[in-house]
Formats: structure tokens, sequence, C-alpha cells
């Protein structure tokens, strides 16, 4: 359930629902929301506090949630989540910066092509720079990444180019190694319920973008959010990415009703990552476009310099030129839709 408390009620008004909910065995999360203290309180012997907290002095009110993903969900915090990432906001309302575009190469293969490929996303707007270091395969004599090494070109790469490095991450126990040279830590796919892993990317301090798993539900993936924003990090930012279906057209089908339908159910940011989505480069442009206009709050985009030698999903990298002219169009549709 949720408590919502009264516009300047005081610190010990909230302390007091706080001791009322943990003397029932039960945990009371905190946040503010257009000015008041919110508490979301779980437990099983949470529907018993109705009525006993709805008593206490400063509460306002206390609303049973029905969505299992309680601190997910619009019913927790009303207005949309914005998350920092190293200086860059992705949520909220949109500014007169234009779209959020996160670029760069499916796997960091040397440093002479993560420079390059850094430089050219920069020079054509993205805002912060993507790369895999630790890439989970379906084969395992597929390229899986250059490890600690690549992590480390990584970070140097987006210091040079003045840029925040998204990278995924694939095992809990590279927490500290990920911590040191992250302003984000994505948890793919394949990872969306590795609980373990979730549960360690929510007690560190770094944002988290989460990818939707290869054939997971809107509530799945909302629920694999809330095991991150239990641990205590609510800075979680969602991405859809296509799911697995009959359709063999496409690597993924595209799920675009995604990012409407989450921005009405949770207060989260989402991504939307067209590369994966369709794994063709020619459906890159026109699904970043639509995924734009539907309210994305950004985009994940593979580029590549040399897409015909990539060692990782070339066939879905668009080339720097064509990055380029996409920001631009881009740009043109994001201030149409504000204007």
């Amino acid at each position: 359930m949720i408590v919502l408390m009264q516009v300047g009620a005081g610190r010990d008004a909230v302390a007091a629902v706080v001791a009322r909910v943990e003397a029932a065995g039960c945990t009371a999360h905190e946040t503010r929301d257009e000015g008041r203290a919110v508490l979301s309180v779980l437990g099983r012997g949470a529907a018993e506090l109705r009525e006993p907290l709805a008593a206490l002095t400063g509460v306002e009110r206390v609303v049973d949630v029905a969505p299992p993903w309680k601190l997910a969900s619009r019913e927790w915090r009303g207005t949309s989540t914005v998350v920092d990432v190293g200086g860059v906001a992705i949520g909220g309302e949109r500014g007169a910066g234009g779209p959020l575009v996160i670029a760069g190469p499916c796997a960091v293969e040397s440093w002479e092509q993560l420079e390059s490929t850094a430089r050219a996303v920069k020079a054509a707007g993205a805002r912060l720079l993507r790369g895999g270091a630790f890439k989970p395969r379906t084969s395992p004599y597929a390229f899986r990444g250059l490890g600690a090494e690549g992590l480390r070109m990584l970070r140097a790469a987006g210091d040079a180019c003045g840029l925040p490095v998204v990278t995924e991450i694939l095992s809990p126990a590279d927490i500290d190694l990920f911590v040191q040279h992250a302003d984000a830590l994505q948890v793919g796919a394949r990872n969306m319920q590795n609980f373990p892993l979730l549960d360690e990317v929510g007690r560190v301090d770094k944002p988290v973008v989460l990818k939707r798993g290869l054939a997971a539900t809107i509530e799945e993936l909302l629920l694999a959010a809330e095991y991150v924003l239990a641990r205590g990090n609510s800075r979680v930012i969602l991405c859809e990415r296509g799911i697995r279906t009959f359709e063999t057209a496409t690597r993924n089908t595209p799920d675009l009703a995604a990012i409407p339908l989450v921005k009405e159910l949770s207060h989260l940011p989402i991504l939307f990552d067209p590369s994966h989505s369709s794994g063709r480069r020619s459906l890159v442009a026109p699904l970043s476009r639509a995924a734009v206009a539907a309210g994305a709050d950004g985009l994940l985009i593979e580029v590549h310099v040399r897409p015909e030698a990539a060692l990782c999903d070339g066939p879905q990298a668009l080339l720097p030129a064509d990055f380029a002219a996409l920001m631009h169009d881009l740009r043109a549709i994001d201030s149409a839709l504000r204007r």
C-alpha cells in the first residue's frame, strides 16, 4: 500500500509512520512527490496496517496498490522519474536539446575502432557512449568481448570525448570493476531475470539500464525493475528492445506499444533499442523515428565505423554518416512534438 503524507508533514510524522510499519514486521520505502513524502509499505502484514496508519498525524490518505510492481508504479510516484547518468538527465519532460541518444558499437574491439566511433557519435549529437566489454553470446565460439581491458578502453574513450558510458554487466562478481569504470550498468535481455544480479546492482549507487527479456511480458519487466528498486537503487531506466515472436523477417519483433504503456503504468523512464529490435540496418532509422514519436525517453543505437568487419552485430550497426543523418531527422521530429 501507499501512504501519502500531508504537504508540510514534518520528519517526526514520517518517522512515526515508519516506526509503526516496522513494528508490524513490514518495510517502508520513502520518496518525495510533488512536495510531499510518500511511503510504500511492503510486507505480508501490510493490509492490516491500513486503518492504523490512516489515523496517524500527518497522514493524508492510505491507498491500496493493485500492481505487484509497487515501487515502479504510477501510484507510488505520480511524477516521472529523471535519472542522472554522468550529468545527462534521462526521463521527465523533453528539453530543447533534442532526443537523447546513447550510441556506439555493439562490442569494444580495439582502441582505434572505439575511439573513432565515439568521436563520430559525439559529433553527431549522441549524449552517451555505449559499448560491450563483456558480451553474452549464443555461441560459446563467438567473440565475447575484451573483458576488463575493453571496459578500461570504454572509460578512456568516454573521458576523451566527454561522454558518459553505458555498458553491460553479466556477473555479480564484477560489480566493483563496473562501478569503477561505468557511469551506468546495463542488465541485458538475457539477464533480465537474473535475480542475484538484480539484487547486486540494486545495492550500488549507479544508474541501471534494464532491458526487456527476449520473451518477457511488461509485467515481468516491471517486476524485474522492482528487484532493483526494492534494494534501494531508485535510478532505474527501462529499455524496450523487441521480443521474440513467430516472425522471422526481423531479429526480434519491435514492440512500440510498450513505450506509451510503460509510461502509463510506471514513473520510470524508458528507452528504445531499434538495433536489436530489428537486427537490420535499414530498419533502424524508421523505428527510431517512430519511437521518438511514441514518447520514448531516449534511444540506444549501435554505430560502427566498419560494420562489415564488426566482430558482433555488424548487420544492424549504422555507419557514422547514416547516424548523423538520423540525428538530424530525430531533432526535427522532437521539435515538432514539442510545438
